[in-house]
Protein backbone atom coordinates (compact mmCIF):
# COMPACT_ATOMS: atom_id res chain seq x y z
CA UNK A 1 0.00 0.00 0.00
CA UNK A 2 1.22 3.49 -0.75
CA UNK A 3 1.94 5.95 2.04
CA UNK A 4 -1.13 7.62 3.49
CA UNK A 5 -1.42 11.24 2.32
CA UNK A 6 -2.74 12.07 5.79
CA UNK A 7 0.43 11.02 7.57
CA UNK A 8 2.49 13.99 8.60
CA UNK A 9 6.02 13.27 9.78
CA UNK A 10 7.23 16.24 11.77
CA UNK A 11 11.01 16.05 11.71
CA UNK A 12 13.96 18.41 11.63
CA UNK A 13 15.95 18.47 8.40
CA UNK A 14 19.33 16.81 8.08
CA UNK A 15 20.73 13.31 8.47
CA UNK A 16 20.44 11.22 11.61
CA UNK A 17 23.74 11.52 13.50
CA UNK A 18 23.75 7.94 14.82
CA UNK A 19 21.69 4.79 14.26
CA UNK A 20 18.44 4.66 16.22
CA UNK A 21 18.34 1.58 18.45
CA UNK A 22 14.98 -0.17 18.33
CA UNK A 23 13.12 -2.80 20.37
CA UNK A 24 10.16 -4.49 18.65
CA UNK A 25 7.25 -5.66 20.84
CA UNK A 26 4.54 -7.78 19.21
CA UNK A 27 2.89 -11.00 20.35
CA UNK A 28 2.82 -12.44 16.83
CA UNK A 29 6.16 -14.08 16.09
CA UNK A 30 5.79 -13.85 12.31
CA UNK A 31 4.97 -10.13 12.46
CA UNK A 32 7.79 -9.49 14.90
CA UNK A 33 10.33 -11.38 12.82
CA UNK A 34 9.21 -9.69 9.62
CA UNK A 35 9.46 -6.24 11.14
CA UNK A 36 12.90 -7.00 12.51
CA UNK A 37 14.20 -8.18 9.14
CA UNK A 38 12.74 -5.26 7.21
CA UNK A 39 13.60 -2.49 9.66
CA UNK A 40 17.13 -3.75 10.33
CA UNK A 41 17.77 -3.31 6.60
CA UNK A 42 16.77 0.36 6.69
CA UNK A 43 19.50 3.01 7.05
CA UNK A 44 19.82 4.59 10.46
CA UNK A 45 18.07 1.83 12.44
CA UNK A 46 19.63 -0.93 14.56
CA UNK A 47 17.22 -3.50 16.00
CA UNK A 48 18.57 -4.52 19.41
CA UNK A 49 15.86 -6.90 20.58
CA UNK A 50 12.32 -8.25 20.55
CA UNK A 51 9.54 -8.82 23.07
CA UNK A 52 6.47 -11.05 22.84
CA UNK A 53 4.27 -9.10 25.28
CA UNK A 54 4.13 -5.87 27.22
CA UNK A 55 5.74 -7.21 30.38
CA UNK A 56 8.69 -8.53 28.39
CA UNK A 57 8.87 -5.22 26.51
CA UNK A 58 9.29 -3.32 29.78
CA UNK A 59 11.92 -5.78 31.03
CA UNK A 60 13.87 -5.85 27.77
CA UNK A 61 13.72 -2.08 27.36
CA UNK A 62 15.23 -1.59 30.80
CA UNK A 63 17.99 -4.06 29.97
CA UNK A 64 18.79 -2.89 26.44
CA UNK A 65 17.96 0.83 26.77
CA UNK A 66 16.77 1.29 23.16
CA UNK A 67 16.04 4.72 21.77
CA UNK A 68 12.59 3.60 20.60
CA UNK A 69 10.16 0.79 21.33
CA UNK A 70 7.86 -0.18 18.46
CA UNK A 71 4.90 -1.28 20.57
CA UNK A 72 1.91 -3.38 19.59
CA UNK A 73 -1.09 -2.47 21.74
CA UNK A 74 -3.03 -5.73 22.03
CA UNK A 75 -0.69 -8.18 23.76
CA UNK A 76 -1.05 -10.76 26.56
CA UNK A 77 0.09 -10.36 30.17
CA UNK A 78 0.53 -6.61 29.80
CA UNK A 79 -0.89 -4.61 26.90
CA UNK A 80 0.97 -1.89 25.08
CA UNK A 81 -0.85 0.89 26.91
CA UNK A 82 0.24 -0.23 30.37
CA UNK A 83 3.69 -1.12 29.07
CA UNK A 84 4.04 2.43 27.73
CA UNK A 85 2.99 3.90 31.06
CA UNK A 86 5.47 1.73 32.95
CA UNK A 87 8.32 2.56 30.59
CA UNK A 88 7.76 6.31 30.78
CA UNK A 89 7.29 6.32 34.56
CA UNK A 90 10.08 3.95 35.47
CA UNK A 91 13.16 5.68 34.09
CA UNK A 92 14.78 9.10 34.12
CA UNK A 93 15.58 8.65 30.40
CA UNK A 94 12.83 6.39 29.04
CA UNK A 95 12.73 5.24 25.44
CA UNK A 96 10.36 6.85 22.99
CA UNK A 97 7.36 4.72 22.02
CA UNK A 98 5.78 4.29 18.60
CA UNK A 99 2.53 2.32 18.64
CA UNK A 100 1.98 -0.11 15.79
CA UNK A 101 -1.52 -1.41 15.22
CA UNK A 102 -3.80 -2.99 12.65
CA UNK A 103 -6.70 -0.55 12.90
CA UNK A 104 -6.32 3.22 13.08
CA UNK A 105 -9.79 3.71 14.59
CA UNK A 106 -8.85 2.06 17.86
CA UNK A 107 -9.50 3.12 21.46
CA UNK A 108 -6.32 1.31 22.43
CA UNK A 109 -4.30 3.67 20.23
CA UNK A 110 -5.90 6.76 21.76
CA UNK A 111 -5.14 5.43 25.24
CA UNK A 112 -1.53 4.69 24.27
CA UNK A 113 -1.07 8.20 22.89
CA UNK A 114 -2.54 9.61 26.10
CA UNK A 115 -0.10 7.43 28.05
CA UNK A 116 2.79 9.14 26.28
CA UNK A 117 3.45 7.29 23.03
CA UNK A 118 5.03 9.60 20.48
CA UNK A 119 2.83 8.49 17.61
CA UNK A 120 1.43 5.49 15.83
CA UNK A 121 1.75 3.63 12.56
CA UNK A 122 -0.34 0.93 10.92
CA UNK A 123 0.97 -2.55 10.23
CA UNK A 124 -0.16 -2.20 6.63
CA UNK A 125 2.04 0.86 6.06
CA UNK A 126 5.13 0.45 3.88
CA UNK A 127 8.26 -0.38 5.84
CA UNK A 128 9.81 2.93 4.75
CA UNK A 129 7.02 4.85 6.46
CA UNK A 130 7.35 2.77 9.64
CA UNK A 131 11.12 3.35 9.63
CA UNK A 132 10.61 7.09 9.18
CA UNK A 133 8.19 7.12 12.13
CA UNK A 134 10.83 5.45 14.29
CA UNK A 135 13.48 7.99 13.26
CA UNK A 136 11.17 10.98 13.71
CA UNK A 137 10.01 9.97 17.19
CA UNK A 138 13.60 9.14 18.19
CA UNK A 139 14.48 12.75 17.32
CA UNK A 140 11.90 13.96 19.84
CA UNK A 141 9.30 14.98 17.29
CA UNK A 142 5.88 13.49 16.54
CA UNK A 143 4.25 11.34 13.94
CA UNK A 144 0.71 12.63 13.44
CA UNK A 145 -2.29 11.45 11.46
CA UNK A 146 -4.67 14.38 11.97
CA UNK A 147 -7.70 12.84 10.26
CA UNK A 148 -7.23 9.54 12.10
CA UNK A 149 -6.96 11.36 15.43
CA UNK A 150 -10.17 13.23 14.66
CA UNK A 151 -11.92 9.89 14.13
CA UNK A 152 -10.43 8.25 17.21
CA UNK A 153 -10.86 10.93 19.84
CA UNK A 154 -14.29 11.67 21.27
CA UNK A 155 -14.53 15.45 21.59
CA UNK A 156 -16.22 17.11 24.54
CA UNK A 157 -17.97 20.47 24.27
CA UNK A 158 -15.57 23.30 24.94
CA UNK A 159 -16.22 24.84 28.33
CA UNK A 160 -17.12 21.56 30.02
CA UNK A 161 -15.66 20.58 33.40
CA UNK A 162 -13.01 18.45 31.72
CA UNK A 163 -11.91 21.18 29.35
CA UNK A 164 -8.50 22.82 29.38
CA UNK A 165 -6.57 22.86 32.66
CA UNK A 166 -6.78 25.81 35.02
CA UNK A 167 -3.50 27.15 33.62
CA UNK A 168 -5.26 28.34 30.46
CA UNK A 169 -3.35 28.76 27.24
CA UNK A 170 -2.76 32.21 25.82
CA UNK A 171 -4.31 33.08 22.48
CA UNK A 172 -0.99 32.51 20.69
CA UNK A 173 -0.46 29.18 22.44
CA UNK A 174 -3.92 28.07 21.29
CA UNK A 175 -2.96 29.02 17.72
CA UNK A 176 0.21 26.95 17.99
CA UNK A 177 -1.70 23.97 19.41
CA UNK A 178 -4.24 24.15 16.58
CA UNK A 179 -1.38 24.19 14.09
CA UNK A 180 0.19 21.19 15.82
CA UNK A 181 -3.15 19.38 15.50
CA UNK A 182 -3.01 19.71 11.71
CA UNK A 183 0.44 18.07 11.68
CA UNK A 184 2.51 21.19 11.03
CA UNK A 185 6.17 21.10 12.03
CA UNK A 186 7.76 23.89 14.06
CA UNK A 187 9.26 25.56 10.94
CA UNK A 188 5.88 25.38 9.20
CA UNK A 189 4.16 26.91 12.23
CA UNK A 190 6.77 29.68 12.32
CA UNK A 191 6.11 30.51 8.66
CA UNK A 192 2.33 30.33 9.14
CA UNK A 193 2.33 32.67 12.14
CA UNK A 194 5.22 34.84 10.88
CA UNK A 195 7.29 34.34 14.01
CA UNK A 196 10.74 32.93 14.67
CA UNK A 197 11.42 29.22 15.09
CA UNK A 198 12.69 29.84 18.63
CA UNK A 199 9.42 31.59 19.48
CA UNK A 200 7.46 28.58 18.24
CA UNK A 201 9.62 26.23 20.29
CA UNK A 202 8.94 28.34 23.37
CA UNK A 203 5.19 28.27 22.72
CA UNK A 204 5.24 24.49 22.16
CA UNK A 205 7.10 24.00 25.43
CA UNK A 206 4.57 26.20 27.25
CA UNK A 207 1.68 24.24 25.73
CA UNK A 208 3.10 20.90 26.84
CA UNK A 209 3.76 22.20 30.35
CA UNK A 210 0.33 23.79 30.80
CA UNK A 211 -1.53 20.76 29.46
CA UNK A 212 0.62 18.29 31.39
CA UNK A 213 1.28 16.55 28.07
CA UNK A 214 4.05 13.98 27.60
CA UNK A 215 4.76 15.18 24.06
CA UNK A 216 3.24 16.88 21.01
CA UNK A 217 0.99 13.95 20.16
CA UNK A 218 -0.44 13.81 23.66
CA UNK A 219 -1.09 17.57 23.50
CA UNK A 220 -3.03 17.11 20.26
CA UNK A 221 -5.12 14.32 21.82
CA UNK A 222 -5.95 16.68 24.71
CA UNK A 223 -6.86 19.41 22.22
CA UNK A 224 -9.41 17.16 20.52
CA UNK A 225 -10.75 15.73 23.77
CA UNK A 226 -11.35 19.15 25.30
CA UNK A 227 -12.94 20.65 22.20
CA UNK A 228 -10.19 23.21 21.61
CA UNK A 229 -9.75 21.59 18.21
CA UNK A 230 -12.95 20.18 16.73
CA UNK A 231 -13.41 17.42 14.14
CA UNK A 232 -13.15 18.88 10.67
CA UNK A 233 -10.67 21.58 11.72
CA UNK A 234 -8.02 22.02 9.05
CA UNK A 235 -6.13 25.09 10.17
Amino acid sequence: MSASPDARAVAPPGPVAAPVTLLIADDDEVTRSGLRTLLAARPGITVVGEAADGAEAVERARQLRPDVVLMDVRMPRLNGIEATRQLLAGSAEPPKVVVITTFENDDYVTAALSAGAGGFVLKRHPVGQIAEAVRVVAAGEAILFPAALRRMVSPRPRGCDEALPKAALTGREEEVLRSMATGLSNPEIARSLTVSLETVKTHVGNVLTKLGAQNRTHAVVIAYETGLVVPGFTG
